[in-house]
């Protein structure tokens, strides 16, 4: 195992904090453990160790820092809302050759439109709920409205880890237009303008122009590449393809910062915006035979006239857990809105560093809190939802454009003639909600785990795509794992065969171990994972994606570990002994 080299005491590392609180301010650079704690610790997975966490508050000043810290020889970082969901904007355990500096990138907020709207240049503090009401007023929308963006996740965490999203026409967050900083094969750091905006030669120059937002028209080149995937709505209609529609290790889908999973130093990314739908429809539909649902699917996918806006799956036993696990982050959503909660987080974070300190109180302390004030909110799903909930074990929310509804109530109701299930089409109040409680479910298995501990290990989280063909899309496990785990959470983009699948774990198996028992069995079944939250420290990347990371890195001086692979300088294989 190897020794971090991470000594405070350190003549060099003392040198490198104090240049790093010149560049952005004292109040902005974090060395104490307790303060630097929410940084170093991932929202599902992963902590370790940090030199400091530096939050620099211009571009300017972000490729300062990132010059000091090449300059010093340590590993950075990169983070925005530290949202994700296998630790891979956090360090990894203590096991690296070099310090750790997190550049935190939440104070650069900016978004400009340009195009008058029908494109964004967002900088890396962005978030999508911000991007969603900044373009709700122009009758547009991001490439994602719901989902992550509920707990404040950023434009740029999407890009770099090429985030899927529920929207089936969309794809998976991508743009083949970015401003970053990389490191060359000779330890030089470099800007790179790839933005397709014309902004000079001079590196704060460019980046004094993107944060004001100095675009001329006559700068803008409009031929400069794709802001989204614009062949997914053509590539997901191929029920008969045997691979996947969308997953990490899709190469045709990384391209400098898109997938760049913290290899680049990230400064601007410049992406599509789409007309929003206006007055769309949602259908609940259920039944026990997931023979009928993939029936459904097949036929949504290759013979509507106008492809869905979003398909998500909901199993009967994810239904449960969010309703009641998922009822406090339902209530607040539908009382505030997502504007406030990654403040909310904050607080809730910070009310835990607290309550630790406290040995006779218990861990999560807040969670446990939450979960005890939720019991006294009123019901909060539909009387049809929870009907349905009794009757059927398989939930498909499908939303359509108010031009696709009838073509969709047709064919539901020709299909449920003859065809074990039902349908009902839900008022807006009723499909908002059903969408809503969707989403809770993601976070529902972490409640869970937290006001369980003395009967849960822990959790163990697939991100899975299935092949476009596979009508045997519902997991059955071996008797011998079913019995190491509490509880399953099924739920997904069904339409995309995208499954999110969380296992809650009985108390004192090993977790780690019962994942790789599980997935060779989806490797059995074709499946691609992860399908949509990057490699993180969870997943080992495969050999070509490493290949891309080299080439993206050539120093491996930017979030090293990544995909499983070495964390050491230069790519150095990492010593057996």
């Amino acid at each position: 195992m190897l020794e971090m080299a991470q000594d405070m005491s350190s003549l060099a590392g003392v040198d490198l904090v104090t240049e790093l609180k010149d560049i952005v301010g004292h109040h902005h650079v974090l060395t104490e453990d307790g303060a630097t704690l929410p940084y170093r610790r991932g929202f599902r997975f992963g902590e370790g160790r940090a030199l400091a966490v530096v939050m620099p508050g211009s571009l300017v000043e972000q490729w300062r820092v990132l010059q000091a810290c090449v300059q010093a020889g340590v590993i950075v970082i990169m983070q925005a809302a530290n949202t994700g969901l296998t630790g891979g904007s956090t360090p990894d355990g203590n096991t690296y050759d070099r310090d750790i500096v997190i550049v935190h990138s939440m104070r650069m907020r900016t978004i400009h439109l340009i195009g008058d709207g029908r494109q964004v240049v967002c900088l890396p503090g962005a978030t999508l709920d911000q991007l969603e009401n900044m373009l709700a007023p122009i009758g547009r929308e991001p490439h994602s409205v719901i989902g992550s963006s509920c707990i404040g996740a950023s434009v740029f965490g999407g890009v770099s880890n090429n985030s899927g999203g529920a929207l089936v026409r969309r794809g998976p967050a991508y743009t083949d237009m970015a401003l970053f900083a990389q490191v060359s094969e000779t330890g030089r750091l470099q800007l790179v303008n790839h933005l397709g905006i014309e902004l000079g030669d001079d590196p704060e120059d460019i980046l004094r122009r993107v944060e004001e937002g100095n675009f001329p028209e006559s700068s803008i080149n409009w031929q400069a590449g794709r802001g989204h995937d614009d062949d997914y709505a053509r590539h997901v209609r191929e029920v008969d393809a045997d691979t996947p529609a969308r997953y990490n290790a899709d190469l045709r889908r990384l391209h400098e910062g898109s997938g760049c999973a913290g290899k680049l130093g990230l400064f601007a990314v410049r992406l599509d915006t789409f007309e929003a739908e206006k007055n769309p429809v949602v259908f609940y539909i259920g039944t026990n035979a997931t023979d009928v649902l993939e029936d459904v699917r097949r036929h949504i996918l290759s013979s509507f006239t106008e492809l869905p806006i979003a398909g998500e799956y909901l199993h009967r036993d994810a239904f449960n857990i969010a309703e009641k696990y998922g009822k406090d982050t339902f209530v607040i959503i539908r009382m505030i809105g997502t504007k406030r909660l990654p403040a909310m987080f904050a607080m809730k974070n910070a009310f835990d560093r607290i309550a630790d300190r406290f040995s006779f109180l218990p861990k999560h302390f807040s969670d446990r809190v939450m979960q005890f004030m939720s019991r006294f909110f009123p019901q909060h799903l539909p009387a049809r939802m929870r009907d349905y909930r009794d009757r059927f074990e398989h939930h498909l929310m499908l939303k359509v454009s108010a031009s696709g509804a009838q073509e969709a109530r047709d064919f539901l109701k020709s299909h449920f003639a003859t065809h074990e299930g039902d349908f009902f089409e839900c008022t807006p109040d009723e499909g908002s909600k059903a969408f809503l409680h969707r989403f809770a479910a993601a976070g529902a298995a972490i409640r869970y785990r937290n006001v369980h501990t003395d009967t849960t290990e822990n959790i163990v989280a697939l991100d899975v795509a299935l092949r476009r063909n596979d009508r045997e899309w519902f997991e059955v496990l071996p008797k011998d794992i079913e019995d190491e785990i509490i509880v399953k959470l099924y739920y997904g983009h069904y339409l995309c065969h995208v499954m999110h699948q969380d296992y809650v774990v009985r108390k004192g198996y090993d977790c780690m171990a019962l994942e790789h028992r599980m997935l060779p069995l989806l490797d059995r079944r074709g499946a691609r994972y992860p399908a949509e939250h990057n490699f993180g420290h969870l997943y080992a990347a495969p050999d070509d994606v490493l290949a891309h990371y080299r080439q993206l890195d050539p120093c491996n001086c930017f979030n090293p570990g990544i995909g499983q692979a070495t964390k050491r300088r230069n790519w150095v294989a990492e010593s057996l002994g």
